[in-house]
């Protein structure tokens, strides 16, 4: 296993894929198993890695996972004898007492901006021209201002962090959409959640500045090979509603940002929606570097230690990559206390340490997949 982080999280997802699958066909006994497996891979991951960047959004995630849960538990129970009823059954669920809130929206989105993210100077230069200058200086804009941003790459490059930095530095509102939160087997049911998604952002945008943040969004939106109707109907849902906000005379500072590691599965009408298409990349060398003096900075480094020789030596890593990278090092010193008995401090780092784990870890993105990007990139790309 190269990379624990993306491969819990990447195992969650495809947990979660699977039971927003069975539940479009009917079969709830078998969401509920795949998303009960997408709870406890998330809860693992929490449990293992709590000061990760993206804690706040894997835990919103679970609770999200667990509502859903509790729906599909509900919708099992209640399952009409024959399955060809295409009546539409609505389940509410029962408020804690606390404000109601639609499960998209994140009460503490996590604190990033543009400061935590290694390089991706491109990028972020990409949502200050879409989201943050418009919302700071409005006048500037008489034409108006774009409202979609796709970014695209390998995962683990930092296209989540970049959405919530993109929503801190214009203090905007977040809200995380993805095929769990949005699917549903129930005849209109899929739509219905696309129409609130909208309908809440377009009237919180009318008080501050709403980010919508898609992740995955190929899994949601993109054409797949076996279709449902629910399928088609949410992407045609979002498409109309996308057109409607992208309305140029709209003053309001309502902005998407999807993220995507598959985009070739999107396509060119639902492209044409986003003004910029980022390609978001492996991080090059000054990159890693700057993400190793980052990693590093509450560690203590042997003199031995050469973070520019380090950075040439993890050419091809991704930058989640690199943070499992570190940690395990670190690991090997904490490994060694406990080792006599859990007695003193972890001696300081070394540039073995490195080596011993870069002898054991490759990199978790494979080199035709680099191609694939840099050719959809010559075609559809739009900085």
């Amino acid at each position: 296993m190269s990379n624990p982080i993306a491969y819990l999280e990447g195992s969650a997802r495809k947990y979660a894929l699977a039971a927003v699958k069975s539940e479009s066909e009917g079969d709830y006994e078998n969401a509920l198993i795949n998303l009960r497996k997408a709870i406890e891979l998330l809860e693992d991951l929490v449990k293992n890695y709590p000061d990760h960047p993206l804690a706040s959004i894997y835990r919103r995630l679970i609770g999200q996972y667990k509502r859903k849960l509790r729906d599909l538990e509900e919708k099992l129970r209640l399952e009409p004898a024959s399955s060809g009823d295409d009546e539409v059954i609505v389940v509410e669920t029962k408020s804690s007492g606390e404000e109601k809130l639609p499960p998209y929206v994140m009460r503490e989105k996590p604190n990033i901006t543009f400061n935590d993210i290694a390089g991706l100077e491109h990028a972020k230069e990409a949502i200050r021209e879409v989201i943050v200058y418009p919302v700071k200086r409005p006048d500037l804009f008489p034409l108006g201002w774009h409202r979609g941003i796709l970014l695209y790459g390998p995962p683990g490059t930092g296209k989540t962090m970049l959405g919530i930095a993109a929503a801190n530095e214009a203090n905007a509102e977040f809200l995380y959409v993805d095929a769990a939160s949005i699917m549903s087997k129930w005849l209109g049911e899929g739509e219905k959640n696309v129409k609130r998604l909208f309908s809440y952002a377009r009237d919180r945008a009318l008080k501050t500045p709403v980010v919508i943040f898609i992740d995955e969004v190929d899994a949601l939106l993109g054409y797949h090979n076996a279709e449902v109707g629910g399928e088609v109907r949410v992407r045609n849902q979002f498409l109309k509603e996308m057109d409607g906000m992208l309305d140029k005379m709209l003053r309001v500072h309502l902005y998407i940002v999807a993220a995507s590691n598959k985009p070739w599965r999107l396509d060119e009408a639902f492209l044409r929606r986003f003004q910029k298409r980022v390609y978001v990349p492996l991080p090059d060398k000054r990159a890693r570097k700057q993400l190793l003096e980052m990693l590093t900075s509450k560690l203590k480094l042997g003199d031995d230690v050469d973070l520019d020789r380090l950075a040439e030596l993890l050419d091809g890593y991704s930058g989640s990559d690199i943070r499992d990278i570190v940690q395990d090092a670190y690991m090997i010193t904490v490994r060694e206390v406990f080792e006599r008995g859990g007695v003193g401090e972890p001696r300081l780092i070394t540039m073995r340490d490195f080596i011993t784990v870069l002898e054991k870890r490759k990199p978790s993105v494979d080199q035709a997949l680099i191609s694939k990007y840099e050719e959809w990139t010559s075609k559809y790309g739009a900085v």
